[in-house]
């Protein structure tokens, strides 16, 4: 069972949107558990503090580093350890099927301006962005990065194949898709895809997924070729 831990300040939010559709089956069916870890239930003193202001003055609080470890250890236990920062690597589909192949994950939520970096560094955490934005806190980017391993998950999705024709598995953005009626509002279904032409069809959705990266994410497409924007 691949085993998802994660450390927040907020355990009472998950699982969220993790409990319902695929990834909320799947948990029911035993797929993979999820164990939100209250990060307060490690404070320290008779305050029972988790935060202190930042050495060197500035707005905001910093997660203890004494806090946050004694919260790690609870779960470490060889899996990885993911901390969740607008600073961090930006998560792709290439490193959620990276972690759904292994036996879990441990994400470490932030909150406040951070968490020090002495216990990031001391424990190996890797720092995950789930895009150029910032968030309050990291539960939302937890439950995206979540949702987007659990689903890669064997038997989670009905149709395995699905997930190797979705945006960003071959490199591209998906091609766009169609169903009945087969004209709307005076707008018609590419006729190729009535053909029955399995060959064509093929052809057809590999021309608009290029298209489609072309206009939107021709990053993606240097990426393929090694060479940046190139198309």
């Amino acid at each position: 069972m691949f085993r998802a831990s994660v450390l927040t300040l907020f355990p009472e939010v998950f699982p969220g949107p993790l409990g319902v559709s695929l990834s909320g089956r799947a948990l029911a069916d035993g797929l993979w558990s999820l164990k939100a870890v209250d990060i307060r239930a490690f404070a320290i003193g008779p305050h029972r503090s988790v935060d202190d202001a930042p050495y060197g003055g500035g707005a905001g609080m910093v997660l203890r580093p004494d806090v946050v470890d004694r919260a790690l250890a609870s779960v470490a236990d060889g899996r990885p350890l993911l901390c969740l920062s607008a600073r961090g690597h930006r998560f792709d589909q290439a490193q959620a099927a990276a972690l759904a192949a292994g036996p879990g994950i441990v994400l470490l939520a932030g909150r406040y301006e951070g968490i020090d970096q002495r216990v990031i560094e001391a424990r190996g955490l890797q720092e995950i962005s789930v895009g150029d934005y910032v968030l309050s806190g990291g539960e939302p980017a937890a439950m995206v990065l979540l949702d987007a391993v659990v689903r890669l998950l064997p038997g989670v999705l009905g149709d395995p194949a699905s997930a190797a024709e979705e945006s960003f598995s071959a490199g591209m953005l998906e091609y766009p898709h169609y169903t009945r009626p087969a004209v709307w509002q005076g707008r018609p279904v590419p006729p190729v895809l009535l053909s029955g032409d399995h060959a064509a069809i093929a052809a057809w959705r590999r021309t608009e997924a290029e298209r489609i990266t072309r206009l939107r994410r021709p990053d993606l497409l240097g990426a393929s070729t090694g060479q940046p924007g190139a198309i």
